[in-house]
């Protein structure tokens, strides 16, 4: 401990270790800092002070750094104390400076560009945050302290890395040589209680006639297709719409990171596993649907579709496994439907172009088209029913949409959602299973919302 009580290269007696807070300067205060994290790592049992509630874990870790400081005779303020146990607290047992943003409820994301740029995002705006690491050894000590309890570890043989933290939230590593700006981390927040509809109706992301109609066909078994960008909120949407699904039946999720939170009885998750570092061992989205048959599902609720597994989900859809719902990363429905083709050729499907559409219509009924506006606003820009003419060309019916009229005076999207008169072909199949709905929300309240409404495949 005689390092640290050194000032200008004069050592300092042990009758003269007493040192106001003030006097100390960032470095020393980083030393200190320092030498009592090893104190506690080396001298407690650190998997017991872990399995503590937060606040017994800090009143031991403070109990401990009073004994450190009575044995080694060191004054601090009680400013300074308290200071100096938050860090020792966040950096011991904790991911360091960033525990204030993970336990900021407002914040929904976490971007970190090497040690000294950290931004984060509030109400879909990202701001530059004043927040450092020390140095980009400090940043990787923070990620291994993530990835390490999985099982996982970041180097240069494996530079990249999903995780995932105690409370839900995704972690996306990537260290160099494949980064180019030393260590990048995204971390995507969920919130402790969920969205519910009635909450997104209040962020502005639907109305209530889109809210009737979307908890309509999920209570009815319609298989809903959710669309959209990184960060629309697809998986907020799918996680809210859940909601609908009768208690008394049987879900089964399939995640390739969990994010889902399935407030309800009688759900059941698998999530996919990348391959070791050998390269075997990996699970993928595709085995846990195709597993997820032989577990007596009354519903199958893929995270994300991105490659062939699109095929088994389909099948599932054809096959009495009815009311599904999955998400695919698509700019529109057309373009939705046509990532779904191209996945389903990835399946090594050898099936003429009509076939495969056919095979998609006759498993998907709805497709929900998400999208992150300029504003940072998550909205539902189109609710569209996907049919086949008589031609047997693929049509995409919009039902609802959203139309944007400009931007006000802050930057924020001004718009309207409206029905564009087209009456959905599922309403007898709503009836059938009991659910009654007023046709009149479907009748646009200006001509303006029948205009071009549907997409011909």
């Amino acid at each position: 401990m005689s390092s640290l009580f050194k000032n200008k290269g004069n050592n300092t007696s042990t009758s003269t270790r007493q040192l106001s807070y003030s006097s100390y300067d960032e470095a020393y205060t980083e030393r200190l800092l320092e030498h009592y994290k090893d104190r506690l790592l080396n001298e407690t049992n650190l998997d017991h002070l872990t399995s503590m509630e937060a606040s017994e874990m800090r009143v031991t870790i403070e109990r401990l750094v009073n004994q450190y400081m009575s044995e080694e005779k060191v004054v601090l303020s009680k400013r300074g104390k308290d200071s100096l146990i938050d860090q020792l607290v966040n950096d011991s047992v904790g991911f360091g400076p960033l525990e204030p943003l993970l336990n900021d409820s407002e914040i929904t994301e976490i971007l970190i560009n090497g040690h000294e740029e950290v931004y984060v995002e509030k109400k879909g705006q990202l701001t530059l945050t004043e927040l450092k690491f020390r140095d980009e050894a400090h940043l990787r000590h923070i990620i291994d302290r993530v990835v390490a309890p999985l099982g996982r570890r970041i180097d240069e043989s494996s530079p990249m890395v999903d995780a995932r933290l105690q409370d839900g939230s995704r972690v996306n590593a990537v260290i160099p040589p494949v980064s180019l700006d030393g260590t990048l981390i995204s971390i995507r927040k969920f919130r402790k209680d969920p969205f519910e509809m009635e909450d997104l109706i209040d962020l502005g992301t639907l109305n209530d006639p889109i809210n009737e109609f979307l908890t309509a066909i999920v209570t009815a078994k319609l298989n809903v297709l959710i669309s959209g960008g990184t960060g629309s909120g697809k998986t907020t949407l799918l996680n809210s719409l859940s909601k609908s699904i009768p208690e008394q039946e049987r879900v089964v999720t399939i995640e390739d990171s969990a994010e889902l939170q399935l407030n309800r009885s009688n759900v059941v998750g698998m999530e996919a596993r990348p391959p070791n570092v050998e390269g075997t061992g990996e699970i993928s989205i595709r085995q846990l649907v195709k597993n997820s048959l032989r577990m007596r599902p009354d519903r199958i609720i893929v995270g994300e579709v991105r490659g062939p597994e699109a095929f088994d989900m389909l099948q599932a859809m054809n096959t009495g496994h009815e009311g599904s719902l999955t998400t695919v990363h698509a700019n529109s429905p057309f373009d939705a439907f046509r990532r779904v083709e191209g996945m389903i050729i990835m399946a090594g499907m050898e099936l003429p172009a009509h076939v495969i559409r056919e095979y998609i219509v006759g498993a998907v009924d709805i497709i929900i088209q998400g999208e992150r506006l300029t504003d940072g606003r998550r909205r539902i820009v189109s609710v569209s029913e996907v049919n086949v003419q008589e031609s047997g060309q693929v049509e995409i019916r919009d039902i609802f949409r959203f139309r944007r009229e400009g931007l006000d005076s802050n930057g924020e999207v001004l718009g309207v959602f409206e029905a564009t008169g087209n009456i959905p072909n599922c309403l007898d199949r709503l009836k059938v299973h009991g659910v009654e709905i007023d046709e009149r929300i479907f009748q646009p309240e200006s001509v303006v919302g029948t205009r071009d409404a549907s997409y011909i495949i």
